[in-house]
């Protein structure tokens, strides 16, 4: 990519449409929302929430651009199994009853506008990309568009086809910018938001080299404990246009629950704090939010520190 295009590719995440995430603190930390006409990567350790915002994502996109929805269907495609169904169906009830007036029935079902495709390896996923600019062009009058694709992961994929020999790891790069290329021009030509998510592995190496390499506005990574880094290297960080990083972490709240296991030992209640952090984006500054998931959906959290700049090297 040339300066000029890097220019153009800033400007116009600053004034391309944004696609709400339904929680006013997550959108605001976001400067209104997931852009549209660009790749948006969410990495993060199993369990912390990056599926989750990506169903409720699902959701949102069918409200209408007035409340910052796309007012159109999405395409889910996933590649880790087995699809969380159920929780969807929670959401979405809990979507319906919340934003009913922009339906105007309740018989609405959110999830008729969900479109849910397994795909099984990265040859399979460039097929169904492949596919989909026809697809969306033959879309008529009484569909609702489809403007959000959601891959739900891209590392699931990749890191169980390619293995680590140097042809191999020749072979995955080029398969990157091959789906990468892809994605971007199908958000430029239909106005997607595209969104993948990414998963972390424990961060092996010094600090030196390429093992070291800052990719992002935070010098390290942590989440549960762990140094980790996301996961697919630096070829696939510059397929991206914008990554946020997730990090957890176990609390102690107060004293001990008064709970007593079988053993007759008394337990200690944890609870997990989250956080969604931007790691680069053209249109962001550094900056971090804590969040909650809850059965209604996922939610930022209001505090006196909640939207904080990072610092390099915490």
């Amino acid at each position: 990519m040339n300066p000029s295009n890097l220019l153009n590719s800033e400007n116009e995440a600053i004034t391309t449409q944004k696609l709400t995430l339904c929680c006013p603190i997550l959108d605001r930390f976001l400067s209104g929302g997931i852009p549209c006409k660009s790749i948006t990567e969410i990495v993060a350790e199993s369990g912390s929430g990056k599926t989750q915002l990506c169903l409720q994502l699902a959701l949102s996109a069918q409200l209408p651009v007035s409340v910052g929805g796309l007012s159109s269907s999405s395409l889910y495609l996933h590649t880790e199994f087995p699809f969380p169904n159920r929780r969807l169906r929670q959401l979405s009830i809990s979507f319906i009853n919340s934003h009913i007036t922009h339906f105007g029935s309740a018989s609405y079902d959110p999830m008729d506008k969900v479109s849910v495709q397994p795909v099984h390896d990265a040859h399979h996923l460039f097929d169904v990309l492949l596919k989909l600019d026809s697809f969306l062009l033959q879309r008529d009058s009484t569909q609702w568009p489809i403007k959000l694709i959601v891959i739900d992961s891209i590392a699931a994929i990749f890191r169980s086809e390619f293995g680590n020999t140097p042809a191999e790891m020749k072979a995955r790069s080029s398969f990157f910018f091959k789906i990468s290329g892809r994605l971007r021009a199908l958000a430029q030509k239909f106005g997607l938001a595209v969104v993948l998510t990414n998963q972390v592995v424990d961060f092996v190496g010094s600090n030196e080299g390429i093992n070291g390499l800052q990719i992002g506005n935070l010098a390290c990574l942590y989440t549960s404990g762990r140094r980790v880094c996301p996961a697919l290297g630096l070829s696939w960080a510059n397929c991206v246009n914008t990554r946020l990083f997730i990090s957890r972490s176990e609390e102690v709240p107060g004293e001990r629950s008064g709970f007593v296991e079988e053993d007759g030992s008394s337990s200690v209640s944890l609870r997990s704090r989250r956080y969604i952090h931007v790691l680069f984006a053209p249109h962001l500054p550094p900056s971090s939010c804590e969040f909650t998931i809850l059965r209604e959906g996922v939610f930022g959290v209001e505090s006196r520190d909640q939207i904080v700049a990072d610092r390099s090297g915490q």
